[in-house]
């Protein structure tokens, strides 16, 4: 079936955290891809604990805001040289892992690198490309994954904390992590993005570009007002009452 390619973005790193949940929230009837991307910001999974995943200190130093999105896996690091990207399949007995996977595989091959599929991500060599997080309901589910194009390694970890001395269960898994550019390949946004598309038509028997519904844009309202809006949201995954 072909897939919507959703043509939207924000420099609001909220609305489009909003967008990446509601595209879900909307119950879509076909797959759907949205490729985007944040300012710098520090995004946490949907019931991490932000004081054992990030150096808040030197995000308020910074002035990196740090959010939380409605998705598990792990903390990452989101600027322009991050390429973000969702896919929402209508079927909720999908394999949300092995579909984003298949995805990114074929992109990052296409950027002529060979992708080796890991402990949810991606990796060259031994080193993390991309990571994956994962969203289901009853209806579908979502998944969702970054690709370092060219963010520096050392600016993720200057925000992001080392192992903990206690792991728990729901604290990210941490990785050497490089970029495209760290691999030796000169790439642009667009250049990566292209890829992605090539990929996501071939497995999905072809793209079709549109911007958000009507439906789509109003669970992105709602989703701010009861989430993405409201700090405690951001601090520990409370809701707004």
């Amino acid at each position: 079936m072909t897939a919507g390619d959703i043509s939207a973005g924000s420099s609001d790193p909220a609305e489009n955290l909003a967008l990446d949940e509601a595209l879900l929230r909307a119950a879509p009837a076909g797959p759907l891809i949205w490729i985007w991307r944040n300012p710098a910001c520090v995004v946490v999974g949907r019931g991490q604990k932000v004081h054992r995943e990030v150096r808040t200190d030197v995000c308020a130093q910074d002035g990196i805001p740090v959010l939380r999105r409605a998705s598990g896996g792990g903390t990452v690091f989101h600027d322009d040289g991050n390429l973000n990207v969702t896919l929402v399949l209508p079927d909720a007995g999908e394999r949300p892992l092995e579909a984003i996977g298949e995805l990114m595989s074929g992109a990052v091959s296409e950027l002529g690198l060979p992708p080796r599929l890991g402990d949810r991500g991606l990796f060259i060599g031994e080193a993390k490309l991309c990571g994956f997080a994962v969203f289901r309901t009853k209806t579908g589910l979502l998944a969702h994954s970054t690709l370092l194009v060219h963010t520096a390694a050392e600016r993720v970890g200057r925000y992001l904390t080392g192992p903990p001395p206690d792991p728990k269960p729901l604290d990210s898994h941490r990785s050497q992590v490089a970029s495209l550019a760290e691999h030796g390949l000169r790439v642009g946004i667009r250049e990566a993005s292209a890829a992605v598309r090539v990929a996501a038509a071939r497995q999905f028997d072809g793209l079709a570009a549109r911007p958000p519904s009507a439906g789509e844009r109003d669970w992105q309202r709602r989703l701010l007002d009861s989430r993405y809006r409201f700090p405690d949201w951001h601090a520990d995954g409370r809701q707004k009452s």
